[in-house]
C-alpha cells in the first residue's frame, strides 16, 4: 500500500491548482468518515488513499481523466485494487472501459466525489464559508436550482445515490456530516502547503 507521503507528493506532481488540492484533500476526508461511518475502519487507510488520489489526472489530463491515472500508478507499481476503485469513478462518465463501482468503497466514491464539489460551492456562498452550520435543506435548494454549481451532475449524484441503495437525503446528510468531519483538517492543510484558497 502506497504511505501516505508518497501519495501526497504524487497528487503534488500532477496537481498545482489550489482547488483540485483542496478537493482531494476533502474527499480523502470524506473517505475516512464513511470508512470509519459504514464499519470499514480497518480499511479506513485504503479508503483515505482512493479519496486523495482519485482525481490525480484531472487538472493535466483532462481528456484522459481516469485512464492517465491507471498508466501513472501502474508506471509506480501501486496496488491494483487502489487502481481499480480510483478509476472506477470514472464509469459510464469518462472515455474507455472503466471498472463498474462494486465494492462499497466504490459506490461512495462515486456518489460523494460529485456532492463534495456541491456542497464545497454553497458553503463557499454562505457567510461562514462553512459546511458547519449548511442544513440539509439549503442543499436541497442548491441542488434543484440547476444554474448553481453546473459542473456538477446532479445526474451523477443521482446514479450514486441509486447505487447505495439510498435516498438522496440520506446522501445528502451523510455526506455534509463527512465535509464537517475534515473542514479543519483540509484548512490546515491547504495553509501549510501554502495552497489556501
Amino acid at each position: 500500500m502506497i504511505k501516505r507521503e508518497e501519495a501526497w507528493s504524487l497528487l503534488n506532481e500532477y496537481n498545482k491548482e489550489p482547488f483540485h488540492i483542496q478537493h482531494a484533500l476533502t474527499v480523502e476526508g470524506a473517505m475516512k468518515y464513511f470508512a470509519e461511518k459504514l464499519g470499514y475502519g480497518d480499511e479506513l487507510e485504503f479508503w483515505s488513499m482512493v479519496g486523495l488520489l482519485h482525481d490525480l489526472d484531472f487538472e493535466m489530463y483532462p481528456e484522459e481523466h481516469c485512464n492517465k491515472t491507471q498508466e501513472i500508478m501502474r508506471e509506480r507499481s501501486i496496488d491494483e485494487k487502489l487502481i481499480r476503485a480510483v478509476a472506477s469513478h470514472g464509469y459510464g462518465l469518462c472515455l474507455g472501459e472503466l471498472p463498474k463501482p462494486e465494492h462499497q468503497m466504490e459506490k461512495i466514491l462515486f456518489a460523494a466525489d460529485e456532492l463534495t464539489g456541491l456542497i464545497g460551492a454553497a458553503a463557499r456562498m454562505r457567510p461562514s464559508k462553512s459546511v458547519m452550520d449548511m442544513e440539509l435543506s439549503s442543499l436541497k435548494k442548491k441542488f434543484k436550482d440547476k444554474k448553481f454549481a453546473a459542473g456538477c451532475s446532479r445526474d451523477v449524484i443521482k446514479q450514486g445515490a441509486e447505487m447505495l441503495g439510498w435516498e438522496l437525503d440520506k446522501l445528502f446528510e451523510e455526506t455534509i456530516q463527512a465535509m464537517r468531519s475534515c473542514e479543519v483538517y483540509v484548512n490546515n492543510e491547504m495553509e501549510i502547503s501554502n495552497k489556501y484558497i
